[in-house]
């Protein structure tokens, strides 16, 4: 983990820093299954930031003002989250065109969650398709 990254975590509450950690870990599993590249992993805006070649970037982050949950995002000007939506309706909870939300204290059902990665982490190559390919 960069130490920017492992320096941000350690300013969460341990529920937060172990589900952030557990989105992070399927973001490198999915990017290695689908040999997708290196993963550029940053800070970007304060968020522990996730981009390979191709694909779109992806931040993860937890905050005080909705201490619940942590937030994935995703760029709001691309169809991701309007398409998990589509797909994962009752799977997750969602804020606009740009997050899932996962509770803290959730069981996190790897199976959706790696896809909705999947799907940005491929992003350029399926936005041209419905439901990105799905």
């Amino acid at each position: 983990m960069a130490p920017e990254i492992q320096a941000k975590f350690a300013t969460y509450p341990l529920e937060a820093q172990r589900q952030l950690e557990y989105v992070r870990g399927l973001i490198f599993a999915v990017a290695a299954e689908n040999a997708l590249g290196k993963v550029e992993e940053s800070l970007k805006w304060g968020e522990a930031s996730y981009l390979v070649k191709g694909g779109s970037t992806i931040r993860i982050d937890w905050k005080a003002k909705t201490p619940a949950v942590i937030h994935i995002y995703f760029h709001c000007q691309t169809s991701l989250v309007e398409t998990f939506r589509e797909i994962y309706r009752d799977e997750f909870s969602y804020e606009g065109h740009r997050a899932i939300m996962l509770p803290l204290n959730a069981a996190i059902n790897e199976g959706p969650l790696s896809h909705c990665l999947q799907l940005a982490l491929k992003y350029h190559s399926l936005k041209h398709l419905p439901l990105l390919g799905a």
